[in-house]
């Protein structure tokens, strides 16, 4: 089973990339997200890979980092979500944003996938809502905006402060990413802060 594939990248399509390897050039399907990151052609890329075998296709997902392989794999163990629409999702919203939306239950955020309904949603929100953690979601989902660690309980009670004002859970997480220098703010402070993001 492949992992990963480092090589130059040769071309871009409208779904996947063309990845040549030691002369063998690769098609390798990728979520929108991944395509708008991708380097220049000839410059070199590394894809985490997923092989998807069926009886009358071999095809190979990739994506520019481990945590978006490892959601679109969940997604796919979810019943009734294939590699394309898991593709779908990631095209649509970031790794961060699904994974909250799934802890959050917010189905309305997953339906900004094509071909994902009210119903696939909530499916996909039962079956991995175990499988995500919020402290460490939190965690990561700050140190990625602010670069350094943010005090998870001033985070979960903004958070819960904005979406007692009507905000969903994702509007609330996205403005709190959104705020500059979050690290040492009171939680009246990043309220606040994060409010004029909203506005």
């Amino acid at each position: 089973m492949l992992a990963y594939i480092k090589g130059t990248l040769e071309e871009i399509q409208d779904d996947s990339v063309i990845v040549d390897n030691h002369g063998m050039g690769y098609r390798i399907f990728t979520s929108g997200m991944d395509l708008g990151r991708m380097p220049a052609l000839g410059e070199k890329v590394t894809l985490h890979l997923h092989m998807n075998i069926r009886e009358d296709d071999i095809s190979l997902y990739g994506f520019l980092n481990k945590e978006a392989l490892r959601l679109f794999q969940l997604l796919i163990s979810v019943s009734g979500v294939g590699p394309k629409v898991a593709i779908a999702v990631l095209s649509a919203l970031t790794v961060n944003d699904i994974q909250m939306a799934v802890i959050s239950g917010d189905a309305k955020a997953l339906t900004k996938a094509n071909g994902v309904g009210t119903k696939g949603a909530q499916r996909i929100i039962i079956e991995l809502k175990d499988k995500l953690s919020l402290d460490s979601l939190l965690e990561e989902d700050v140190q990625e905006s602010t670069g350094v660690p943010l005090d998870t309980d001033v985070f979960t009670t903004t958070a819960m402060a904005l979406t007692s004002l009507g905000y969903s859970q994702l509007e609330a997480t996205q403005a709190i990413r959104r705020v500059e220098h979050a690290d040492g703010m009171t939680e009246e402070e990043l309220l606040k802060a994060a409010l004029r993001k909203l506005v």
